[in-house]
């Protein structure tokens, strides 16, 4: 039999439709005992070595991810891509069957993700290069999907930081076309969030891209932002191989475009 207030407990700390390792649950309170009686009888289910959910829970990525935030000291969160899908800014669908949801944090995703049959594939994006400490502690730049009520939201980039991590990966990861399009679609973006953001971003190549591919579209936020505040760095980029020199940030963009 299991210990009515440690049960309560367990309920508490993990709601239905959440994940958590063991190691968490202990450092909530849970004595081993407990969760070891909990882990035979079921009320705990394994979905890999030392991560379990409970009993009747449904797994999603959202709810994934948003156990990872909560247990996680090293702050993380879906952007690029994903986060522009989540806003409705989607204009391909992901290739195969489980859907790529891109996570981005200073550290790499702990083993275990890679080990749960998840419903998605995650994809890390290491954010040394891209956002500093500060900014990665700062979540006015983060939004809340309540993914499911009265649990924990999932964090995802606001559409003026997701854009500027998307373009980081430009072409290795994103095509050109692709993020063509996205910023084609990004008519109501804030000027004072980009502002912010391009200040603070540490990625050349993806301010210097987004300032092009802004100037491409013509969107009314765009004369209201600052570059020169930006740091761009000097000299050419090679971006595009084999494409053309683009003058004005001086970076290789594709012949036909």
């Amino acid at each position: 039999m299991l210990n009515t207030e440690a049960r309560q407990q367990l309920q508490k700390v993990l709601p239905l439709d959440m994940v958590a390792t063991k190691s968490w649950l202990e450092a909530q309170g849970l004595n081993l005992h407990f969760l070891d009686n909990a882990i035979r009888n079921q009320t705990l289910v394994p979905l890999a070595a030392g991560v379990y959910i409970r009993q009747e829970a449904r797994l999603s990525w959202k709810g994934i991810v948003a156990s990872l935030q909560c247990m996680t000291h090293t702050p993380i969160h879906v952007g690029g891509l994903t986060a522009l899908e989540l806003e409705g800014f989607s204009h391909y669908l992901s290739k195969g069957s489980k859907p790529s949801v891109h996570l981005y944090s200073a550290q790499m995703l702990p083993r275990w993700l890679a080990r749960i049959d998840a419903p998605a594939q995650f994809e890390w994006h290491g954010t040394r290069r891209l956002w500093s400490h500060v900014m990665m502690q700062n979540n006015q730049y983060l939004r809340q999907d309540s993914w499911q009520a009265s649990l924990p939201p999932l964090l995802y980039s606001c559409p003026e930081k997701a854009i500027l991590e998307l373009l980081a990966i430009v072409p290795n990861t994103i095509s050109f076309e692709h993020a063509d399009k996205l910023m084609q679609g990004l008519h109501n973006l804030s000027p004072r969030k980009l502002n912010a953001l391009l200040r603070a971003c540490s990625s050349i190549k993806a301010k210097r891209l987004f300032l092009w591919l802004a100037g491409r579209h013509q969107h009314a936020w765009l004369k209201h932002l600052a570059p020169e505040q930006y740091t761009l760095g000097s000299g050419k980029r090679l971006i595009a191989k084999g494409g053309k020199l683009e003058p004005t940030w001086q970076i290789t963009v594709p012949k036909d475009m």
